[in-house]
């Protein structure tokens, strides 16, 4: 192992900031830096980003990691990039500039094509990519933008364009145009990708009427990408994956039937898995490929979770969302009030573009931490929702879960997961896990560590939540769950172009 004074620096991009973090061979944070950029709703269920204006808030970050950490681009040794996945961006490789904003994994108006696609080629999209077809993933969101800007699909197949995730977008720029590059488990979530054969596919171009020319070259996580040129410094860049996959690693989720569970926006729970295993309800997808052996993932999509909590927010009945842990353990339970926060349908294990946001049980004594509790629990509950349908079709039984995210924080919201899961919770002493993850990536290309055993010893344990509600009560509390689904599941007709989920 080298010395701690040569250090990574992660690079962070989610989809709400971009985030640089420097750590040293010891796993410790020395500096981070954050800075948000704009979410754009140009139409009802479109969600846009700016590339540029992540590529700026990625400069602004990494120089206020630097400050932080009082650390030179000099004694960086490696840079690992983690990023918001699906999120696609069409570009020019001449002059550089994107030929409209990135389309982010959220945004819905691609789902008319995915529902006019026929059952053979539904059946050979999952075949091949292990994704449930949906315009949740890229290859539609490209298929619009060649479709839509004037003259890009005639510049596509002149070669003139390129298109990639935004690591792919992070890495074009952090090499000044000389790298189009992306990573197994980027790629994987396009789907364009055969995750059996590890290649892109012709069938899958052809159904999205794709150029391959336009795609990036596939490397593995821990690799040797190009050098980025920071400060006038030139650094090389060794690690890549999408944040999911990054955090599988991060919190060392490295043997087959181990989990986490990232608490954000929405939920992403991930079991690491030596093969793929097909289902019909899971996504099966490649976690993270390292001197050409790839690992793959189970994995569970909740596409609004903590988006419940932001919508109490929005309805003034929350002044902050730290005030929510506290307003909801001030009371013993919600008096059967369940919160289904399907804004924008329900992702795994449903899949149900039609399911709405529901709130049900309701009566005239309903008080706003009853609201608040529901809103955590609705958290616990569909998280429970997918670690059932995992432990069914992977035939395993999960002993413990470790989870970060930002709703990680929450000691109620972890104690009740335990409850509800019937699974031991463990939170990491390091919460940024998802850096950490690109971090150790990029640290195995650059010789900082020898092995993943060294890595292994970097993970540490802060809180355990274990278990204590009784059987008869969870179960009463969980078929309540189950009957509050049902009631939000099918409450719109099927999307016509025009409908506020197609726009």
């Amino acid at each position: 192992m080298e010395t701690a004074d040569e250090f990574i620096l992660a690079l962070d991009e989610g989809t709400s900031s971009a985030k640089a973090f420097l750590f040293d061979s010891h796993g410790r944070l020395h500096g981070e830096g954050r800075c948000p950029f704009t979410q754009q709703y140009p139409q009802p269920g479109w969600v846009e980003h700016n590339p540029q204006e992540i590529w700026t808030a990625m400069q602004t970050a990494i120089h206020q990691a630097l400050q932080a950490g009082s650390v030179t681009t000099g004694d960086i040794k490696a840079i690992g990039v983690t990023n918001q996945r699906e999120t696609i961006i069409l570009w020019d490789r001449n002059s550089g500039r994107p030929l409209y904003n990135a389309i982010v994994w959220q945004d819905r108006r691609t789902a008319p094509a995915i529902q006019q696609l026929d059952d053979e080629a539904q059946y050979m999209i999952h075949e091949k990519t292990g994704l449930i077809p949906d315009a949740y993933f890229s290859a539609s969101k490209l298929q619009w933008l060649l479709d839509k800007r004037p003259q890009a699909r005639y510049k596509a197949e002149a070669g003139e364009l390129a298109c990639g995730t935004i690591d792919s977008w992070l890495i074009w720029q952090l090499t000044n145009g000389a790298v189009h590059a992306t990573d197994y488990s980027n790629a994987a979530r396009t789907m364009l990708y055969d995750i059996h054969r590890c290649t892109w596919d012709n069938e899958l171009l052809e159904l999205f009427n794709i150029p391959e020319q336009l795609l990036p070259e596939v490397h593995d996580s821990s690799h040797p990408y190009g050098h980025a040129t920071i400060e006038g410094c030139q650094i090389p860049i060794t690690g890549c994956a999408g944040d999911q996959q990054a955090a599988l690693f991060g919190q060392r989720c490295t043997t087959p039937g181990m989990i986490k569970n990232t608490y954000g926006t929405g939920n992403f729970i991930l079991m690491c898995m030596e093969h793929p295993c097909q289902s019909n309800r899971l996504l099966s997808t490649i976690a993270w490929s390292i001197d050409g052996t790839v690992t793959y993932a189970l994995e569970g999509s909740v596409f609004a979770t903590g988006a419940g909590v932001q919508w109490l927010q929005t309805l003034g009945l929350l002044n902050d969302p730290d005030e929510i842990e506290a307003l909801a353990a001030s009371i013993k339970s919600t008096d059967g009030v369940y919160l289904v926060p399907a804004f924008v349908g329900l992702g795994a294990p449903y899949w149900d573009a039609t399911a709405r946001g529901t709130l049900v049980g309701l009566s005239s004594g309903t008080s706003r931490a009853a609201l608040a509790r529901a809103a955590l629990e609705a958290i616990a509950y569909l998280s429970q929702d997918v670690i059932e349908a995992m432990e069914t079709d992977a035939d395993t039984r999960v002993q413990a879960m470790r989870v970060d995210g930002g709703g990680s924080s929450n000691d109620f919201l972890l104690q009740f997961q335990a409850d509800i899961s019937r699974h031991t919770v463990l939170r990491p002493q390091i919460m940024e896990t998802t850096a950490l993850g690109a971090a150790m990536l990029a640290g195995l290309a650059a010789d900082i560590w020898d092995s993943q055993h060294e890595l292994d010893a970097l993970w540490e344990q802060d809180t355990c939540y274990e278990p204590g509600m009784e059987p008869r009560q969870r179960d009463a509390l969980y078929q309540g769950w189950k009957q509050a689904v049902r009631r939000a599941r099918g409450w719109t007709t099927a999307l016509e172009p025009g409908d506020s989920d197609a726009s």
